[in-house]
């Protein structure tokens, strides 16, 4: 484990780097300007996300973070869920800018999101040694009602995400139509869903949708999860999205290098 996170850095930098030098060394250099810009963004959020979990560790886990959570100041938890919300729009802002269509726009937005959460672990890792390792469970999100699952589930996500990104921009450089199918959409959004299902479904099946309720009341956010620790992630159930996810990017992918090759 403690040379792995840096292993992915370095890999997924690599995939840059051929991106940027090879695939579009015969194209002009928006693309190439584009997605090192967005790489820089992303691994710049993934540092300032893993500044806030430290000062709030620091806070609140001053002897190491771990299940079950401490109770948080209703101000600041609700001030965590904004700052969530908030993410998501700086990347969806970030992908809006660089892409040239809609589908463009979707792959900035999914490749900034894969680099944003890698760097985002390993920068945890570089600067308080966390996760111990990839099995370690994390809370990854408290929109609509927490996620949580072992910090190598979203690596997974956010490496496939990278790689339909890849996808996507590289064939819209190469002028072919990358308006994704309607199987390739219901794939994707399914895939999605049993995903999201499968990071939820401990804690939904344990305590209950409650964390609208909590944000909404005087209570603190975190009230529900003082007492509760993750037992069991439903790895069947991941992988079975992951593999609906990876169905849709397949039928995607050879009909796009089918369509180049016409």
């Amino acid at each position: 484990m403690p040379c792995f996170l840096f292993y992915l850095a370095i890999h997924f930098l690599f995939i840059v780097a051929f991106y940027i030098f090879y695939l579009t060394k015969r194209r002009n250099m928006i693309n190439k300007k584009s997605i090192l810009l967005v790489t820089i963004y992303s691994i710049a959020m993934g540092f300032l996300e893993a500044a806030v979990v430290i000062y709030l560790r620091k806070i609140y886990y001053p002897n190491g973070f771990g299940f079950p959570l401490q109770p948080v100041h209703h101000e600041i938890a609700v001030t965590e869920l904004w700052r969530e919300v908030a993410t998501i729009i700086m990347l969806i802002v970030i992908g809006n800018l660089a892409g040239r269509n809609r589908a463009e726009r979707f792959g900035y937005f999914i490749f900034s999101f894969g680099i944003w959460d890698i760097f985002y672990y390993i920068f945890l890792k570089v600067f308080i040694n966390w996760p111990a390792s990839l099995a370690t469970w994390d809370i990854l999100f408290l929109i609509p009602v927490p996620w949580v699952g072992p910090v190598v589930a979203p690596v997974i996500i956010s490496a496939t995400m990278i790689l339909f990104a890849f996808a996507i921009i590289y064939f819209t450089d190469h002028n072919v139509p990358v308006k994704m199918k309607n199987i390739e959409r219901v794939l994707l959004l399914v895939g999605s869903l049993i995903v999201i299902t499968s990071f939820t479904q401990d804690y939904i099946q344990r305590k209950g949708a409650v964390l609208l309720d909590n944000v909404t009341s005087s209570r603190s956010l975190f009230t529900d999860l003082a007492d509760y620790v993750p037992q069991n992630f439903n790895w069947v159930l991941f992988f079975l999205g992951e593999a609906v996810i990876l169905s849709s990017f397949v039928l995607y992918l050879v009909r796009l290098r089918n369509y180049k090759t016409v």
